[in-house]
């Protein structure tokens, strides 16, 4: 999506770049949903304690995953997603919040 960003293009229509910008997005939208349950599901498995804290965080990732795939579905939505429109995606906060997740469980359970 950064590429495609870069490309400057009005419109996603008529290039292998816009066709392919789509089916992010549409990937995107679909691993935001369950995401939190695919955490508290590891954190259980993995007997982490206190649960407590971590089902906390599922939860915190559950609302941050709500408000950016409102974001993702609402660019695809649209007749025409512009390089424009995908770059101000990428740099949404809630976009970047639910990476910011991912980047802090991840590092929790590495260790």
């Amino acid at each position: 999506m950064l590429a495609y960003a870069a490309q400057g293009l009005p419109t996603d229509q008529g290039s292998q770049s816009g066709g392919q910008v789509r089916e992010f997005l549409r990937k995107c939208d679909a691993a935001l949903t369950g995401l939190s349950e695919a955490i508290a599901t590891c954190t259980d498995e993995l007997h982490l304690e206190p649960s407590a804290t971590y089902r906390a965080f599922a939860d915190v990732v559950a609302q941050d995953a709500r408000s950016a795939r409102a974001a993702v579905q609402l660019v695809l939505a649209q007749k025409s997603v512009s390089s424009q429109l995908i770059d101000n995606l990428n740099a949404s906060t809630h976009l970047r919040t639910v990476l910011t997740d991912l980047f802090l469980i991840s590092d929790i359970l590495k260790i």
